[in-house]
């Protein structure tokens, strides 16, 4: 590896053929060395975890200069684990996850495997940024994103984070961008979440399915208002899950 230059691990939850994470590493490819280690296949909604009932294997795909490229049989939480733990010679300055296909703001973050990525990278110590587009197309046009990509990796290589914090960023699915805004997480909650499907007449069978209720639409300082309207949402987010507001009130409890 390059060691003058900063090193980006990157990854992802919908696989290494994925056209989000090719987009990703064309966008940042002139700022860093980069080295990828994603999953073989799409892991999508897997959130944080870990494979702990088999071994994971991971394969060398591509070797160039300032690009590495593994594929890996694990989770994308997974892949962040083992690269640290085999293919880096060093530290990296920063930990990516994306592009996702498809929307990770709200109480998404939680369930996201691109956040995933991003929360490991985070507790490793590393600034860690997942980047999201509103769009679930296998062909999704990238391209808006690109110079917000590469400006907010910029920023982080050179500002850096706060310990225990990372930063959430989702595109609306347009070609025309309005700018950033910062932004924190929409308050609402997943309903109407399984379909029954029956299958050789058993009626237990049921597909994920759902839909998003947003309980505070109109409140411009979120992540969904800044989406619908037409803005790249940045929401920094912490991984510590302390609730420090209640535990006075709990001293006294006790």
């Amino acid at each position: 590896m390059e060691n003058q230059r900063p090193l980006i691990l990157v990854s992802n939850d919908d696989g290494i053929m994925s056209k989000g994470i090719s987009e990703l590493i064309k966008f940042i490819r002139p700022l860093a060395e980069v080295v990828v280690m994603a999953p073989d296949m799409a892991r999508s909604g897997t959130a944080c975890s870990l494979t702990t009932n088999e071994p994971i294997h991971y394969s060398l795909l591509r070797k160039d200069v300032g690009l590495t490229v593994y594929k890996c049989s694990g989770t994308p939480t997974d892949c962040v684990k083992l690269a640290f733990h085999t293919v880096l010679d060093r530290k990296p300055d920063l930990v990516i996850g994306g592009i996702n296909h498809g929307d990770n703001s709200s109480v998404n973050v939680h369930y996201s495997g691109t956040m995933g990525v991003v929360i490991e990278g985070c507790l490793k110590g590393v600034p860690s940024i997942g980047f999201s587009l509103c769009s679930h197309e296998p062909d999704a046009d990238f391209e808006p994103a690109g110079p917000y990509v590469r400006d907010i990796v910029r920023l982080v290589l050179e500002k850096g984070l706060p310990p225990l914090t990372c930063l959430n960023v989702n595109f609306p699915d347009t070609k025309e961008l309005k700018g950033v805004k910062i932004c924190r997480q929409t308050q609402g909650q997943w309903k109407n979440e399984w379909e029954n499907f029956a299958h050789r007449n058993d009626t237990h069978y049921y597909w994920l399915t759902g839909e998003f209720e947003d309980t505070d639409a109109d409140n411009e300082q979120t992540d969904h208002w800044a989406l619908a309207n037409g803005y790249v949402a940045v929401t920094p987010t912490t991984v510590d899950a302390t609730a420090y507001g209640l535990m006075d009130e709990l001293k006294n409890w006790f």
